[in-house]
């Protein structure tokens, strides 16, 4: 018999998938553009793959918390608590670190004329990915200790 607390599990590691997938791999799209039309045909990819990556972490979010809500032993587990910590942070790196460095590039995408990528685009795309490739790791170390509950 399938339980409450099994649908929720299975809604949460479906949203880890459906979410945190596309997450990984939203650098990787838009360093394949060689030209700004391309560049710009990246980033608006990469934007319909950052819906699925906000509505995964939401449900993500809302699953892991009903879990300890209908199993309040987790809230004293290390890895669970540990994880909580660590996915609130990630959440809180989107608006406070992340958009203050993408939002220079929006503006070059729509402003620049001509086809060819400004020396300025790679300067900030670096400093913006450096800052996405840490959110990436705190991700896998998360993904971790969901998989080994190590404490």
């Amino acid at each position: 018999m399938i339980t409450f607390y099994k649908v929720i599990v299975f809604i949460h590691i479906f949203s880890a998938i459906l979410g945190m997938g596309p997450g990984f791999i939203l650098t990787t799209v838009v360093k394949s553009g060689s030209t700004m039309t391309e560049l710009r045909h990246s980033y608006k990819i990469r934007h319909k793959l950052h819906i699925f990556v906000m509505i995964g972490g939401a449900l993500l979010l809302i699953t892991g918390l009903t879990m300890g809500l209908l199993n309040p032993s987790l809230f004293r587990m290390g890895w669970y608590v540990t994880s909580l910590v660590l996915f609130l942070a990630a959440l809180a790196i989107g608006p406070l670190v992340l958009s203050p460095r993408s939002k220079p590039i929006k503006a070059l995408l729509e402003s620049h004329k001509g086809d060819e990528i400004p020396e300025e685009y790679w300067r900030l795309s670096k400093i913006l990915f450096r800052y996405e490739h840490l959110e990436n790791a705190i991700f896998l170390i998360i993904i971790a200790l969901m998989i080994l509950k190590p404490f």
